[in-house]
């Protein structure tokens, strides 16, 4: 190592470099959808926790991923807000390995919890009997707490391996937030093993996630087609296609990402809105396809409303009539 070079103590995160005529713009938006998304996500929450009539397993594991949403969100989307309102925007190292960490972390525990519901969704179409049985409340808290476990221990290495790399020279990150493959190329020492170890975990947590999800939906296809009724096979599969549209949008945007980062003719510029736009889109997303295509959800929205708006006026009408 250069003695010359002092320790990196603070990353200095460059972001859309291209964009800068426009960061009011990208502020106005990414705050729209920063606030849609709290919105959104905790109204789902909301609703599962104070409606009786969702009180099953399915919005159980729901209103757990609304929350993933919010705290992965939060983890990357204020910060960058900040950063469109100022030249420069730093960072303290450690700051960063703990953003880097709990992006990383929150990622894999959202697709932990889609392969969790997956399997409550098999559970239901398949052993429709014994679902109640099989899904008791201890049994979801364990899966859940085994979707949360596996987020943040599937990234801890690579993590820890980049923590460990001597930074002694240029400490300008490529991107909007602590990206771990942008903040590693700064490092002035071999990045073999901490790129392998990154690219493994993350094969791994999407590629086993993705194989149980695809498992569960071959399974449910068998016993759908093996039902007589093609009114039993619509109700059966619309139970299913609230998530599966949420699935096929998170693993096919996460994957354009992965291949950007491996696809050397494309521009940093092009990574980073990818790498941003992939971190909004699903929790943007969720609660309106969960919505839309959920009547209970929409149920429980109008009484709560109903409830919110009806109720008090009905009370502000009693005493001018009494």
């Amino acid at each position: 190592m250069n003695s010359s070079f002092l320790p990196v103590t603070e990353f200095v995160l460059v972001g859309l470099k291209s964009l800068q005529e426009k960061q009011i713009i990208l502020f106005v938006i990414f705050l729209f959808a920063y606030i849609t998304i709290l919105t959104g996500n905790s109204m789902i929450i909301f609703l599962v926790r104070r409606d009786p009539k969702l009180n099953s397993p399915m919005y159980f594991f729901l209103h757990n991923l609304s929350f993933v949403d919010i705290v992965y969100t939060s983890i990357t989307i204020p910060n960058m807000l900040s950063g469109f309102l100022v030249t420069s925007k730093t960072i303290s190292v450690t700051g960063c390995y703990l953003q880097m960490y709990c992006f990383l972390s929150m990622a894999s525990t959202g697709r932990g919890l889609l392969t969790v519901m997956a399997y409550d969704r098999y559970i239901a179409i398949c052993n429709p009997l014994r679902y109640t049985a099989i899904m008791t409340k201890s049994v979801q808290v364990l899966l859940v707490i085994a979707a949360w476990c596996f987020g943040y221990t599937i990234s801890l290495a690579a993590v820890i391996l980049a923590a460990r790399l001597p930074f002694c020279g240029p400490n300008k990150v490529e991107h909007c937030f602590c990206d771990l493959s942008s903040v590693i190329k700064l490092a002035c020492a071999d990045l073999k093993l901490t790129s392998t170890v990154s690219l493994t975990s993350a094969l791994i947590a999407m590629i086993s996630t993705l194989f149980l999800i695809t498992l569960s939906y071959i399974l449910i296809g068998i016993c759908i087609f093996k039902t007589t009724s093609s009114q039993g096979r619509w109700k059966a599969f619309s139970t299913c296609a609230a998530h599966l549209t949420v699935v096929l949008i998170s693993y096919t945007s996460a994957a354009f990402v992965y291949i950007s980062y491996r696809v050397g003719n494309i521009s940093p510029e092009v990574r980073i809105m990818m790498a941003v736009l992939y971190s909004v889109l699903t929790p943007l997303l969720n609660p309106m396809i969960y919505s839309l295509r959920n009547k209970d959800l929409r149920d429980a929205a109008k009484r709560a409303f109903r409830k919110i708006w009806i109720i008090p006026a009905e009370k502000s009408i009693i005493p001018t009539i009494t």
